[in-house]
């Protein structure tokens, strides 16, 4: 894909359903009983994953125009799947997948492309053994996993670090378990998961960080899911850094545990304006109007670390390529999650960044960028990570001359039409 300098953002756009929270609402639909009714649910190749897992599971699923129908499996049992489950390059599918097949009487395989095969799962291997399940893994850390489940035990766990993915895996294996399952994290993460049960009608009970279920029957909805925010992010920081510029984007998710990435970029003094907010099972909901704006980092705001990371750590690639267009530039540190997603994210960012000219110091948890810079348009790897490709896509609205995206296609693991839409609001 070849991205071409532009003056301007102007326009209106309605951005895919949340990525996280389809995942989530799928998986609790196949266990509720009745027929759900799923509105807006994201069309990524990474939530189709998960749909395609529950079908080998003999989950029914509709697919209409603009909704999913749902079919929830009897007393919550899946029946054993002929073949190996295919998580595609869903890091979410397989992990939180996995808390369900822990609780089920029979032996599943679940596994998934190159890439995701080297991520690591020991983090929910661990507690799910705690609960009783028996789990093979390649070297005791990487997929696939051999999963034999049955009734498991309740436990209280620690986490050592903080996970959406991993919290959501506990969870959903405490619907099997006898007595109550509590999870303590770290650093609140998304809480998509804990409302979205009690949507459903599960018993569960949040207290500051501390998060305990209990095996209860979840009952079929009818759920609206919002435009996700890390996509909108993506649109957000286009619309700041280019003068006269202004982006209205309809019906995004702003739940507090994921909206940390526009609290930075109010920090840096961003233009966003929350328009008819709205609370939609649970989830904060609202238009958003973003206008150009000149943003300026400071000794208060420039360094990024500690608890926010975890809730910023999918915007981080867009946030560096942002990072060269702010007066003082940006410091992000903590974020070692970075080296085991889709790529090698910190250095697929430093290496792109470098190419386009800018100066980029990199640690071995994060990176620095000094000031305001010029970028120049040259071709650029996206590394098969969707989140890389959109970023540099975005990167090269502000470059000079021509920017190519090598192996762009990737962006539909999270964001299928990407592209088109960015080019209806852009004048290049």
């Amino acid at each position: 894909m070849k991205i071409y300098p532009t003056n301007f953002i102007k326009g209106e756009v309605f951005l895919p359903g949340d990525k996280s929270i389809s995942h989530r609402t799928a998986l609790i639909a196949s266990l509720a009983e009745g027929k759900s009714e799923i509105e807006g649910f994201a069309s990524s190749k990474d939530c189709q994953s998960t749909l395609y897992c529950l079908e080998s599971l003999g989950v029914i699923v509709e697919r209409q125009e603009n909704k999913l129908l749902i079919n929830g499996i009897k007393n919550k049992t899946f029946t054993a799947p002929n073949k190996v489950l295919d998580a595609g390059n869903s890091g979410s599918t397989m992990r939180m997948l996995s808390g369900i097949l822990a609780g089920q009487p029979f032996t599943s395989i679940i596994s998934g492309d190159q890439s995701l095969r080297r991520r690591p799962m020991k983090r929910i291997v661990t507690p799910l053994r705690q609960m009783g399940a028996n789990i093979n893994a390649t070297n005791n850390d990487f997929p696939p996993l051999t999963i034999t489940g049955g009734k498991l035990q309740a436990i209280k766990y620690n986490m050592p670090v903080a996970s959406a993915q991993v919290k959501s895996c506990v969870l959903f294996a405490g619907l099997f378990a006898e007595g109550a399952t509590t999870v303590i994290e770290p650093t609140i993460t998304r809480n998509h998961t804990e409302l979205m049960l009690k949507e459903f009608g599960a018993n569960i009970k949040t207290e500051s960080s501390s998060i305990t279920i209990s095996d209860s029957p979840l009952k079929a909805c009818h759920y609206q899911v919002p435009g996700d925010i890390s996509s909108a992010a993506f649109f957000i920081i286009a619309a700041t850094m280019l003068p006269n510029s202004e982006l209205l984007l309809r019906s995004v998710g702003i739940n507090p545990t994921r909206r940390a990435i526009i609290d930075v970029l109010l920090s840096l003094g961003a233009n966003i304006k929350f328009i008819n907010p709205k609370l939609q099972h649970g989830e904060e909901v609202s238009d958003l109007l973003i206008s150009s704006s000149n943003l300026v980092s400071n000794d208060q705001n420039r360094l990024l670390q500690g608890d926010i990371i975890a809730n910023i750590i999918d915007e981080i690639p867009i946030l560096s390529v942002l990072a060269t267009q702010i007066e003082g530039g940006l410091t992000i540190r903590d974020a070692n999650e970075l080296r085991v997603k889709e790529s090698d994210r910190i250095r697929s960012v430093v290496d792109n960044l470098r190419l386009m000219g800018a100066e980029v110091e990199e640690y071995t948890d994060g990176l620095a960028i000094n000031g305001k810079q010029q970028l120049k348009g040259c071709s650029l790897d996206s590394a098969d990570d969707h989140r890389v490709a959109m970023s540099f896509a975005i990167a090269g609205l502000v470059a000079k001359g021509e920017t190519e995206i090598i192996n762009s296609d990737c962006v539909d693991i999270s964001f299928p039409g990407f592209f088109k839409k960015l080019a209806s609001v852009t004048n290049s």
